[in-house]
């Protein structure tokens, strides 16, 4: 079925069908016409971060940028879904075109720029939560914010979502918001991750309630960097970290005729770079903060890679839109025959 459906979707412009899909996809759920055909569910319960995964599988943030779709997105068997990125202000993102597939190397290259309707619109839409799943939610900064401010846009953000949310990611490593990627480095990053930590502690007390707080990095740094991330991550005693988010490599790519487009490129080519971040981090880490692994992952032999390298949980984007629902039963049911 999901075959039939793709072959109509790619027919037509990659963000019409994005949102087209959503749409329908969200009615169907609100009508109660999902649940008859995804009843079965890879049951295969997983603690990470002090939560408990209903399975391993998660949605990586980005398809559900404003909360609207997470409740049908949730009955297609994953065991968390990850809304966002949300930002303080809405803001409409880069022009069109902006998003881009190439179907031959089963990729994505988007150039979105954090378009969302502002964190307001994301809080009243979790109200209307029905998904039983772990629920993520993924914080960003303004376009318009200078770097040297970024923090408040992620306190503001923090504030809004804390009670909101199951845990939260600071994404400092898109590379379609202007200088944003600058912040996983030197002091900059220990600032930034100190600030940010201090708000969990006092919106902790305030609501005697610690929610944890995961940071979603670069796949575009040498092992010297990942490490320095790392320590940092320790230092300040995050709770996780996502690795990794799109990359502005083109390798593997170089003979798309999108292959010049300017955004992150993720799917398929991002799968080995990714995994090889993973590894580094694991090694270094040594067990102190559990990663997410996600990028590339199109097989359950992907999601295996990224468990093998490190991650406890994983995480599904490109894969989720060229393979449908199967990919996610698929990796949660090679995940729970490996442990």
């Amino acid at each position: 079925m999901y075959n039939l459906a793709k072959k109509c979707l790619f027919a037509l412009n990659p963000e019409v069908s994005h949102e087209l899909s959503l749409d329908l996809m969200g009615a169907a759920e609100r009508l109660q016409l999902l649940q008859p055909f995804f009843r079965k569910h890879v049951v295969d319960p997983v603690e990470v971060m002090g939560l408990k995964f209903p399975n391993a599988v998660g949605l990586a943030a980005g398809l559900d940028k404003n909360g609207d779709y997470f409740n049908a997105l949730g009955q297609l068997g994953f065991g968390f879904v990850e809304i966002g990125t949300v930002t303080p202000l809405a803001q409409p993102g880069n022009p069109r075109p902006r998003l881009f597939r190439l179907v031959e190397q089963e990729a994505i290259i988007n150039r979105m720029g954090f378009n969302n309707k502002g964190v307001d619109h994301l809080v009243n839409a979790v109200k209307k939560r029905r998904y039983d799943g772990i629920l993520g939610i993924n914080i960003g900064k303004n376009k318009n914010t200078p770097e040297d401010q970024a923090l408040s846009d992620y306190e503001k953000c923090l504030d809004a979502v804390y009670t909101s949310a199951d845990y939260i990611t600071v994404n400092i490593s898109s590379p379609n918001t202007p200088g944003l990627r600058n912040l996983q480095f030197g002091e900059t990053l220990s600032q930034l991750l100190a600030g940010i930590k201090a708000r969990q502690a006092q919106l902790a007390d305030r609501y005697e309630l610690k929610v944890p707080i995961a940071v979603k990095i670069a796949p575009d740094m040498n092992s010297d960097e990942i490490k320095n991330v790392a320590d940092v991550l320790m230092q300040h005693e995050y709770e996780g970290v996502i690795a990794t988010n799109t990359t502005i490599s083109r390798e593997g790519v170089e003979a798309s005729p999108f292959a010049g487009e300017a955004g992150g490129l993720s799917g398929t080519p991002v799968r080995d770079k990714s995994t090889e971040v993973i590894r580094v981090l694991a090694e270094h880490l040594q067990g102190a903060l559990p990663i997410i692994g996600v990028g590339g992952i199109s097989t359950g032999k992907d999601a295996l890679d990224k468990v093998e390298a490190g991650a406890s949980l994983v995480q599904v984007y490109s894969g989720f839109i060229y393979r449908g629902p199967a990919l996610i039963a698929e990796a949660a049911k090679v995940l729970a025959s490996h442990r």
